[in-house]
C-alpha cells in the first residue's frame, strides 16, 4: 500500500498492490496522518485495481476504519472517499469498507469501477489515473 498527497487539489491517492494486509494499512495510515500535508477532509481516491487479495481480518479492518474516522472527521470535516475497484476481490473489500463507514455520516464513501467517473465525482478534470498522476508531477 502506498499513498501520495496532492495538496494543491486536496486529494490523497492511495494504491493497494498485490496482497494487502492490515499491518501495512495501519503503518501507511500512520505515516499519512503524520505527514505535513495531511488535512482532515482531504478527498481520497483508493485504487484497488491492482489488489489481488487481502488477509480478511475483519476485526482489524474495523479497527483501521475507526482510526481513519478519527483523523478524517477532525475539525468537523467531511471526507469523500472513492474506492476504485474493478476486480471481484477489490469490489468485495470496497463493499466491506462502505459498510464500515455507515456509523460516520461525515465520511461519504462511493465505489466506482470506471476511472473517468470516479475522477469526475471527485471534481477532477482528468479522465484517467495516468493523466492525474502525470499532471501532478
Amino acid at each position: 500500500m502506498s499513498f501520495r498527497i496532492f495538496s494543491s487539489i486536496g486529494l490523497v491517492y492511495v494504491r493497494y498492490d498485490g496482497h494487502a494486509n492490515m499491518a501495512d494499512t495501519f503503518q501507511a495510515f500512520a505515516s499519512y496522518a503524520q505527514h505535513p500535508d495531511f488535512r482532515p477532509g482531504q478527498k481520497q481516491f483508493v485504487d484497488l485495481s491492482a489488489l489481488t487479495g487481502w488477509d480478511e481480518d475483519y476485526l482489524e479492518l474495523m479497527k483501521a476504519q475507526a482510526k481513519k474516522a478519527e483523523a478524517f472527521t477532525g475539525n468537523n470535516a467531511e471526507t469523500l472517499i472513492i474506492y476504485y475497484a474493478i476486480s471481484d476481490v477489490g469490489k468485495k473489500l470496497a463493499r466491506l469498507a462502505l459498510r464500515s463507514w455507515e456509523p460516520f455520516p461525515s465520511v461519504v464513501p462511493i465505489v466506482q469501477d470506471n476511472e473517468a467517473d470516479a475522477l469526475a465525482i471527485l471534481g477532477l478534470p482528468q479522465s484517467s489515473l495516468n493523466q492525474l498522476l502525470s499532471a501532478a508531477d
